[in-house]
């Protein structure tokens, strides 16, 4: 299968959801995105990683990596392999100078080193085409804003997307998209998607 490259264009907090964030993956040179729940912790590391803050004492993605690095041993890239029943897994495409190691990983952490150690993520197409969502281009056409601002002003919440139709669907998952508020939106998505299957 042909990889896809991805990478990092945000790091949400919930509004609605106590210690829940999200990173965001976009497809490098498209207009997929890959929205992820993370716990606080993971969010954190990552943030920390970002912004090339150093910490007093290393957090335990620093000293993964410091291990790594002491043994010799290269992150080449982490892979987003296979999604779950809404589980993400991945694979930490490790070397040295002998072998070619692979290691399973929660995708937070793989997330949390791929940032330290400024190695590509990677995902497959099949798992862009379940769980990502896509974003319109400059040119696309947007939703009637009609639609959008009588769908905002009801401000449903996940219980209550059941009782939207799929055009009222997109059209929220436009609004929370714009919002930045990626836990809405994947609540949204996995409704589309389920809608699908039926």
């Amino acid at each position: 299968m042909k990889k896809i490259e991805l990478e990092i264009v945000a790091l949400s907090h919930s509004i609605t959801q106590t210690n829940s964030y999200a990173v965001v993956l976009g497809e490098v040179n498209g207009l997929r995105r890959l929205p992820i729940v993370i716990g606080g912790f993971e969010a954190q590391a990552i943030a920390v990683a970002l912004e090339r803050m150093n910490p007093g004492r290393p957090l335990t993605h620093d000293l993964m990596k410091n291990f790594m690095v002491a043994f010799n041993v290269d992150l080449d890239e982490i892979i987003i392999n296979d999604l779950q029943q809404g589980i993400f897994y991945s694979k930490l495409m490790c070397s040295n100078e002998k072998n070619d190691v692979e290691i399973d990983s929660r995708t937070s952490d793989a997330i949390a080193l791929a940032v330290r150690f400024g190695c590509p993520i990677f995902t497959y197409d099949n798992i862009l085409e379940t769980a990502g969502m896509k974003m319109e281009d400059a040119g696309g056409t947007k939703q009637s804003p009609t639609s959008v601002a009588n769908i905002e002003e009801n401000n449903p919440s996940d219980e209550d997307l059941s009782k939207l139709s799929l055009e009222e669907l997109n059209a929220l998952l436009a609004v929370v998209l714009e919002n930045e508020d990626y836990i809405r939106a994947i609540a949204i998505r996995d409704e589309i998607n389920s809608r699908g299957k039926k």
